[in-house]
C-alpha cells in the first residue's frame, strides 16, 4: 500500500488525528458483563480487559479470532561500541530461524492461532553509530515507519509486534532516557547478557548519544530518528497503523515499549489502544511501563524479545474475551440471581 505520510511532519499530523474507542460498545459490554453467570467482579482484571477490548473492536462481544504477530529486524551501528554479547550477523541468522519456524515466537504464535510475518529491514546497512551521528536520515526513518504501517493486516482483531536486532536494547535505553529523563545508566540493562564491562559500555554509549543529540531531545520523532533503529521505527509505525484501524495492541518487552513510547510522547493518548502483555527482566522495562501508566498482564522473568511475552499474553486475552462473549447471562442460563 502507499504510505499516507512522506515526512516526519506528515506522520506527526497523522498521530494527532487517530480514532478513539467506541463508547457505546464499551458501555454495552459493561452492561453484558453485569449479567453474566458469575458473582460481580469474580473474573478480576479479565472483566476490565474484555470491556476495554469491546471499545476498540466496536462490539459488546469482542473476540480474538485473527491475532497478528509481526516481527521487524534491523541492525545497529552502535554495536561497534561493544554493547552486545553477540555479533551483528546473529540478526540475519535469527531472521532465517524465524522464517524456518524454529524460534520461540513461532511456537507461541502457532499455539495461540496468530498469523506471523517477519520483515527484515536492510540488514546489510546498519544504522549509523548514534554516538557519532544521527542513527537515520529523515528519509530512512520515514521508510521504516512506512514498513511498519504497511505490515498491519486491517482484518486482524489483535496485533502484536516484536523485534530482532543485535544491540537494540542500547537504542531502546537511549530512547527511554531521552523521552523520560533520569540517569542514562538507570535505563540500561544486560540485554542478551553483557558483563559488567559491557554494561558500562552501554551506559557510556547512551550518555554520549544523548549529549550528541541534545538539540533534538524535546522532539520525540527526532529522538527516534537520531537514537533509534529501523526495527524500532517500524514497530512504532505498525502500532500507529493499528490505532488507525482501531485494532487493539498487546505490547511486548522493553524494546517494543520504548518504540511505542515515542508515539505517546509525540501525541499524548496515542497508546490508548495498547495494553502491556508482560513486564520483562530487562531492568528498565517496569520503569518504562510505569511512566506510560501500563500495568502488565504477565510477570514471568522473560527477556527474549521477538514479541514472545506479548504473544504469550494472547492466551490471557483469548481467555478474557471467551469468558465475556461466550458465557451465558443469568437469563439465558435460567440461573437465579441475575
Amino acid at each position: 500500500m502507499t504510505s499516507p505520510f512522506a515526512s516526519l511532519a506528515d506522520f506527526r499530523a497523522l498521530l494527532a488525528d487517530l480514532p478513539g474507542p467506541d463508547a457505546a460498545a464499551q458501555a454495552a459490554a459493561a452492561d453484558r458483563n453485569g449479567q453474566l453467570t458469575k458473582p460481580p467482579g469474580a473474573l478480576g482484571r479479565l472483566e476490565d480487559l474484555a470491556i476495554w477490548f469491546a471499545g476498540w473492536q466496536g462490539t459488546d462481544r469482542p473476540h480474538c479470532d485473527r491475532p497478528q504477530v509481526v516481527i521487524f529486524a534491523g541492525n545497529h551501528g552502535v554495536v561497534a561500541q561493544g554493547v552486545s554479547a553477540f555479533p551483528a550477523e546473529v540478526t540475519v541468522q535469527m531472521v532465517a530461524n524465524f522464517r524456518a519456524g524454529g524460534a520461540a515466537i513461532n511456537q507461541l504464535s502457532r499455539t495461540f492461532g496468530a498469523d506471523m510475518a517477519v520483515h527484515a529491514i536492510e540488514l546489510d546497512q546498519p544504522t549509523q553509530d548514534f554516538t557519532k551521528a544521527p542513527a537515520m536520515t529523515e528519509a530512512e526513518v520515514v521508510a521504516a515507519l512506512a514498513t511498519g504501517w504497511a505490515a498491519v493486516d486491517p482484518a486482524a482483531d489483535v496485533f502484536v509486534t516484536g523485534e530482532m536486532g543485535i544491540g537494540n536494547t542500547t537504542p531502546a535505553a537511549a530512547l527511554a532516557a531521552a523521552l523520560f529523563g533520569g540517569d542514562p545508566a538507570g535505563w540500561v540493562g544486560r540485554g542478551t547478557g553483557v558483563d559488567e564491562a559491557g554494561l558500562a559500555r552501554k551506559a557510556s554509549a547512551v550518555a554520549r548519544g544523548l549529549a550528541r543529540h541534545a538539540a533534538v531531545l524535546d522532539d520525540p520523532l527526532e529522538v527516534l530518528r537520531c537514537l533509534g533503529g529501523r526495527e524500532l521505527a517500524a514497530m512504532a509505525g505498525a502500532i500507529a497503523r493499528a490505532r488507525a484501524e482501531r485494532i487493539p495492541v498487546v505490547l511486548d518487552g522493553f524494546i517494543c515499549t520504548a518504540a511505542a513510547a515515542v508515539l505517546e510522547r509525540a501525541v499524548p493518548g496515542a497508546l490508548d489502544h495498547c495494553i502491556a502483555g508482560h513486564v520483562s527482566a530487562e531492568s528498565g522495562h517496569g520503569r518504562l511501563l510505569a511512566a506510560l501508566g501500563k500495568e502488565p498482564l504477565l510477570n514471568l522473568g522473560l527477556r527474549l524479545g521477538e514479541g514472545s511475552g506479548a504473544a504469550l499474553a494472547l492466551g490471557v486475552v483469548k481467555g478474557a474475551l471467551a469468558c465475556h462473549s461466550d458465557m451465558a447471562t443469568f437469563a439465558e442460563a435460567g440461573v437465579s440471581g441475575g
